[in-house]
C-alpha cells in the first residue's frame, strides 16, 4: 500500500519502547510516513522492562510541529513519558489540534493520562492500562476492558500485547 498519508507519534525520554517502535516499524510497513515528534531534542530513550532502553531519533522537534501537517497522532505509554508530556503545555496543545480536527488519536497504556488532562476523554469510551483507569472516569470517560476501544477519532489500548489490534486500528482509521 503506497500513501501520502503521515502519522506523528509525540514521544519523550521514558516511553515504552514497544509501544513506540512496534507500530512506527508497522504504520511504516503499512505505506504511511511516520515522524517521532518530541520536546526534546536529537534523540530519546526508550524503557523497556525494568531498565532504560534502545534510543530513537526525534524527526520534528514539538516547537516546529503543526497537527495540520499530519493525519494521525500517536501517543506511545510507558510511566514516564505521559507523566512528562501530560504538564508539557506545548504537547497537550499538540494533542488539543488533532481532536479540534477530528483527526485519529490513538493513545496506548498510560498514554491516555493525555486524553484526560486535556479534557478530549470526557464523553469517550476508552481503555488504558488498568491503573489509569480512575484517571479517565474521574475525567468522565467510560473505561473498558478491552484490547482496542474506537470511539470516534479516538482511539484506545492497554497494553503492548493489544499492539496488533492497536496499530490495525490506526490504519483503518486511515483507509
Amino acid at each position: 500500500m503506497s500513501t501520502n498519508k503521515r502519522i506523528a507519534i509525540l514521544a519523550t525520554n521514558g516511553f515504552e519502547q514497544s509501544e513506540l517502535m512496534d507500530p512506527r516499524e508497522k504504520l511504516k510497513k503499512a505505506g504511511f510516513t511516520v515522524d517521532v515528534v518530541s520536546p526534546e531534542s536529537g534523540s530519546i530513550k526508550g524503557w523497556k522492562g525494568k531498565d532504560w532502553g534502545e534510543s530513537v531519533d526525534v524527526d520534528v522537534a514539538l516547537s516546529g510541529a503543526r497537527a495540520q501537517d499530519y493525519d494521525a497522532l500517536v501517543l506511545p505509554g510507558g510511566v514516564i513519558n505521559p507523566d512528562q508530556l501530560r504538564v508539557n503545555k506545548a504537547a497537550l496543545d499538540f494533542v488539543r489540534s488533532f481532536d479540534a480536527d477530528n483527526k485519529p488519536i490513538a493513545a496506548i497504556c498510560h498514554a491516555p493520562w493525555l486524553l484526560a488532562e486535556t479534557g478530549i476523554a470526557k464523553g469517550r469510551d476508552l481503555t488504558s492500562w488498568p491503573s489509569v483507569r480512575t484517571d479517565l472516569e474521574n475525567a468522565g470517560g467510560r473505561w473498558q476492558d478491552k484490547d482496542v476501544v474506537v470511539d470516534g477519532n479516538l482511539i484506545t489500548s492497554r497494553k503492548p500485547d493489544d499492539i496488533p489490534a492497536f496499530t490495525q486500528a490506526v490504519i483503518d482509521s486511515l483507509a
